[in-house]
């Protein structure tokens, strides 16, 4: 299970299995998606499969996941998402009812995220061998000209930017699983990002890099990014948005809010001289209102993230090694 986790063993598994067998250079840069060029035109491209349990929870389900994960992938290379394709394996003895519903649901989701599902196809396997609906999309998008944003474009001295509160995707899915209770509403984040990017990249064409912290949460998207830039990342502990639902679930259940999923969130690395005309358009917009700069980029401990406690010391801030909530996506 935690070779699925977006951690170091998912890394592992990706280094050592998947991309020597694969090959080629547009895998090789490991983005969110891969950025191509397709009789002169730039198209981002990006598959996802969704495997979460329950399929609906606060704040989302299995279908919103499916369609924002993708677009929000697509997003994450400064593309404008498009086209979904939709794949289904569902399991035999599956409710005819919670099938439609998801996919009313899915349909929905495209619809407010502002793509279209135009191909797709369904399997159905025996009872015992799956979970009721498992879900895949691939999606395509264009990549507007100028725009070149990758982690590999971390430099020191850019500014990192988190969109908002964290965390709460994943304790989300936990409170509504095994009969836990927190005592408070805590909802998922899910949200199709696609339209704050643009804010953004009508602000500061030049930014660096996108990252939306799903498996692993904001401690493996900034782990991933400095290894690819071989740059170190400082963030400032304090300043991380962590709300306090959040935080006292994470206290009960042992988690590190650091290390919790997101669906609906985005860390930005940009300029310095571009770093107030982004926050700025980040605020204005719905998904970004409380979008706050956590810390800098630099040329020490490259491929390494530390964080400055309230205290005054630091603390490394490591690629976690598989998951700490199992099957939130």
């Amino acid at each position: 299970m935690g070779h699925g986790g977006g951690g170091a063993l998912s890394a592992e598994l990706v280094d050592h299995v998947f991309a020597p067998a694969f090959g080629g250079a547009s895998l090789a840069a490991l983005a969110d998606s891969a950025a191509l060029s397709v009789g002169g035109v730039r198209l981002a491209f990006s598959t996802d499969s969704f495997v979460v349990r329950p399929l609906f929870f606060p704040g989302g389900s299995i279908a919103d996941l499916a369609v924002n994960g993708t677009v929000n992938d697509l997003a994450m290379s400064g593309a404008r998402p498009a086209y979904l394709s939709c794949g289904f394996i569902l399991e035999e003895g599956v409710e005819i009812e919670t099938v439609a519903r998801v996919a009313e649901a899915l349909g929905a989701a495209a619809r407010t995220a502002g793509v279209e599902v135009v191909t797709g196809d369904t399997k159905v396997v025996e009872a015992g061998h799956g979970d009721g609906i498992y879900i895949n999309t691939s999606g395509i998008g264009a990549i507007p000209a100028g725009v070149d944003i990758r982690p590999q474009r971390a430099t020191p001295g850019d500014v990192v930017i988190v969109s908002g509160p964290i965390g709460e995707h994943g304790v989300a899915i936990m409170s509504v699983r095994e009969g836990l209770e927190f005592g408070v509403d805590i909802r998922s984040d899910c949200a199709a990002l696609g339209g704050l990017v643009e804010s953004m990249l009508d602000a500061a064409p030049d930014i660096h890099v996108l990252r939306d912290p799903t498996r692993g949460g904001l401690a493996a998207a900034l782990n991933e990014i400095a290894t690819a830039a071989s740059v170190g990342v400082v963030v400032q502990e304090r300043a991380v948005p962590v709300p306090d639902e959040v935080a006292n679930a994470c206290a009960v259940l042992g988690l590190d809010p650091m290390y919790v999923a997101n669906e609906g969130k985005l860390v930005a690395f940009v300029r310095p001289q571009d770093a107030d005309a982004v926050l700025a358009a980040m605020r204005a917009h719905p998904l970004g209102r409380a979008a706050t700069v956590i810390g800098e980029c630099v040329d020490d401990h490259a491929g390494m993230v530390v964080a400055r406690t309230g205290l005054g010391g630091t603390r490394v801030v490591d690629l976690p090694l598989g998951e700490q909530l199992p099957r939130i996506c």
